[in-house]
């Protein structure tokens, strides 16, 4: 999941080489903290925050197979 993560940021910002995703493995939930480069935060939350809610849906929907709840943190 980590890397499905980092594959589709990457792919939305300016500096490909700033993205860095850490995983937080908990009981029942994932913690993916997704950081990016200076300049790039609004590529990866979008346009009214569109971009980043379709990048949670798909998270949670993949993470659902898994029985774990996956939980999505975009930071600077």
């Amino acid at each position: 999941m980590k890397e499905f993560v980092e594959f589709i940021a990457r792919h939305l910002v300016d500096h490909p080489e700033a993205v860095t995703v850490n995983e937080v493995d908990g009981e029942k939930t994932t913690v993916y903290e997704l950081r990016v480069g200076d300049g790039d935060l609004g590529k990866v939350i979008g346009r009214k925050g569109q971009t980043a809610k379709s990048i949670r849906t798909l998270l949670t929907a993949a993470s659902a197979k898994r029985g774990k709840r996956a939980l999505l943190e975009i930071l600077e």
